[in-house]
């Protein structure tokens, strides 16, 4: 009985974890299966019909991650990442309600479960899309300083890079020279 709940607890924190992981995927994934099975519906065989759905797949993930970055609207935005998490969060809830009826015997409470879950999948689809838009779209910092100054190679590519201590040395007093 114990082993039980123990696998049980696991097997619902990794799908859990899974299901934060690929909440972004939710939307792609429907247009990919939807384009593929038209395809299949229209004639081009299994592996036409798996390449084509792919491909659909693919670009409507990058169409909306590359439409969220450019657009400067927060409502425009905002409508973006309904869009994706919605169908993210309606996944979240049948997934959480499926999984809590292993271990929650109270109908009321899976749904109340179900749908804390399903707000934390909705919320989450959204914050990846907003950072996988958002990865490189960060305007960079200005550094002053001389065009063949060597800089720093630990400093990261969001990180200010100064100049190194070997090639920025000011001069020590004794090295002045007074005209």
């Amino acid at each position: 009985m114990t082993l039980g709940i123990i696998v049980s607890l696991f097997g619902l924190g990794t799908m859990l974890v899974l299901l934060f992981t690929l909440a972004i995927y939710a939307v792609p994934f429907f247009v990919g299966l939807t384009v593929g099975m038209w395809a299949f519906e229209t004639g081009a065989g299994v592996i036409g019909a798996v390449v084509v759905g792919l491909v659909a797949g693919v670009i409507a993930l990058f169409a909306a991650q590359l439409l969220f970055a450019s657009v400067r609207s927060l409502a425009l935005r905002a409508v973006i990442a309904l869009l994706f998490a919605a169908p993210a969060a309606v996944a979240g809830y049948h997934a959480v309600l499926g999984i809590s009826a292993l271990l929650v015997p109270s109908e009321t409470w899976r749904h109340i479960f179900a749908a804390i879950g399903g707000l934390a999948v909705g919320v989450s689809a959204a914050v990846q899309l907003a950072a996988f838009a958002g990865a490189g779209a960060q305007p960079r910092q200005a550094t002053a300083g001389r065009p063949d100054a060597e800089f720093a190679e630990d400093a990261g590519p969001d990180q200010p890079r100064l100049p190194s201590p070997s090639t920025a040395r000011l001069p020590t007093p004794s090295s002045g020279s007074r005209g």
